[in-house]
């Protein structure tokens, strides 16, 4: 059986990456990789399907176990991939999308060095505040440490293979669609 593809798709917070990468894992047939989270979930999210939702302990726990292919503290709360997670999806021939913090997307390229990294990114910073403050869902606090944390990220972009610059949702699923199926 063919291995699938491995695609770690990172970014600034608010730059569109899991708004693009839903849609086009639907018209794709993907299924994303879900991510572990010691965050609170937000409105809708569901555990299992969005994150898994773990308490700090618990995911301590998997740290120490090696369960996890990756993981970071971004904005004061755990997030990591499962190992369990990639692996499976990858034995069996299907295409996996990883979205991750750059550090994770990184460490994951270490370990599967045939892995994708696409970095996406806002027109500008006034794009990136506009569109956290658009969600609505954040405190000022954590606008502002997203907004810092974002310089940050972008120092990662040149050791991306690819860069998105997010103008709309629907010219930059055509592009991570393109990147997708030209790898297949």
């Amino acid at each position: 059986m063919v291995k699938g593809e491995l695609f770690i798709v990172s970014g600034p917070s608010g730059a569109g990456k899991s708004t693009i990468c839903r849609i086009v894992r639907k018209q794709l047939g993907i299924n994303l990789a879900t991510s572990a989270t010691t965050r609170e979930p937000r409105e809708g999210e569901l555990n299992g399907r969005d994150y898994y939702f773990l308490g700090v302990e618990e995911f301590k726990e998997k740290i120490q176990n090696k369960e996890f292919l990756e993981y970071a503290t971004v904005h004061t709360n755990y997030y990591g991939t499962l190992k369990s997670e990639v692996e499976a999806r990858l034995a069996t021939g299907e295409n996996v999308i990883l979205e991750i913090d750059v550090q994770g997307g990184l460490q994951v390229k270490d370990v599967y060095p045939e892995a994708h990294l696409v970095f996406f990114r806002t027109p500008t910073s006034e794009d990136l505040e506009r569109r956290l403050r658009g969600r609505k869902t954040d405190s000022e606090e954590t606008i502002q440490l997203r907004l810092k944390n974002s310089l940050e990220e972008l120092k990662y972009e040149d050791k991306y293979d690819i860069t998105i610059t997010n103008h709309t949702v629907e010219k930059s699923c055509e592009e991570l669609v393109k990147i997708i199926n030209s790898k297949n």
